[in-house]
């Protein structure tokens, strides 16, 4: 089997990229078989993100998984016109499917439909694309996450108070989604807590950071916030640290890596959401193996965020999700 791991969302939106070409010669029939060297001849994988830098290794450490693979692809998730140069090499490519997640919602639009013009199909996963014409969707319940993030922070704000939410950027459809379920469950579930800023990081560390400063010193008595993103939360994170607010300023943050790991642990994040990138990425391929072998792969699977605390970190389930690695074949 194959999985993907990282952040999903960043995985904001991820922007990876993946093709297959799956021999005529085989059929797979089993989860054992699906990667079977006679059926699938290659994997070409682009993409952008550090946080997908376990994929590669997980890649690397399957000594059983018969791929050989290309990695490259723009240098930040919002480049989404280096994506679509990638979408059209692998039109040239004449590669037998391409699964995405979208820089953009609306500018994938066009080479997506090219691809589907050529016969390859599609799935999506992480971020949607406005296209009807896919084989899967793929993702984590992101407007679920939003509402779950909304009830995590009331539940550790029982007085109420000011919070902002910390968001990636517009026409990224998993964090908009996200941002949405926060900030209407807030609003009508939650009228002791009110929303003071809503500000955009960008999908940038250092931008997230410097907004997040700029809200506090505009609302000193704030008791929390809402990071919708790696990068925001990453810039929240900074922000409440060079404050001396670590610990004070309440922190629900959505997305993960190293820093908010470590932050959970020290106490500058309350409750950390987690995807889990490798069932997405897992179920991601399998869509289109499962196309490509003449069967009907299930159109859409949300899957939802696992809330993380501190007390949870080094539980193994935890650890396996955090961590996540490809199932060793015996």
């Amino acid at each position: 089997m194959t999985v993907m791991t990282g952040r999903l969302g960043r995985v904001g939106a991820l922007v990876l990229t993946l093709a297959f070409a799956v021999s005529s010669r085989a059929t797979a029939q089993t989860s054992d078989e699906l990667f079977n060297p006679d059926s699938l001849q290659r994997i070409d994988l682009w993409l952008n993100s550090a946080d997908w830098s376990k994929l590669k290794a997980a890649f690397q450490e399957n000594t059983y998984y018969p791929a050989d693979m290309t990695w490259n692809g723009p240098d930040r998730e919002t480049e989404y016109s280096r994506q679509i140069q990638i979408v059209d090499m692998m039109i040239s490519r004449h590669v037998d499917a391409i699964a995405i997640s979208a820089a953009d919602d609306r500018a994938l639009v066009a080479p997506l439909e090219r691809a589907r013009r050529a016969g390859i199909p599609v799935t999506i996963f992480d971020s949607a694309v406005n296209l009807e014409d896919y084989v899967s969707l793929i993702a984590t319940d992101n407007q679920g996450a939003g509402v779950t993030a909304a009830n995590l922070i009331a539940g550790l704000l029982p007085r109420g108070g000011k919070i902002a939410m910390l968001m990636q950027r517009p026409g990224g459809t998993s964090t908009e989604l996200r941002e949405r379920g926060f900030a209407e469950t807030i609003t009508r579930d939650f009228p002791n807590l009110n929303i003071v800023a809503r500000m955009y990081g960008l999908g940038d560390s250092a931008k997230s950071m410097a907004e997040a400063e700029n809200i506090l010193t505009a609302n000193p008595d704030l008791v929390g916030f809402f990071a919708s993103s790696e990068a925001a939360s990453i810039g929240a994170i900074r922000a409440l640290r060079a404050r001396g607010l670590a610990g004070k300023v309440k922190l629900v943050t959505l997305d993960v890596s190293e820093i908010h790991v470590a932050a959970l642990r020290d106490g500058t994040v309350d409750v950390m959401l987690v995807q889990d990138a490798f069932k997405i990425g897992y179920e991601a391929v399998k869509s289109l193996s499962d196309k490509l072998t003449g069967k009907t792969p299930q159109r859409r699977l949300d899957i939802p965020a696992k809330a993380v605390y501190k007390a949870d970190l080094d539980k193994p389930e935890i650890q396996a999700l955090l961590h996540p690695r490809f199932a060793q074949k015996k």
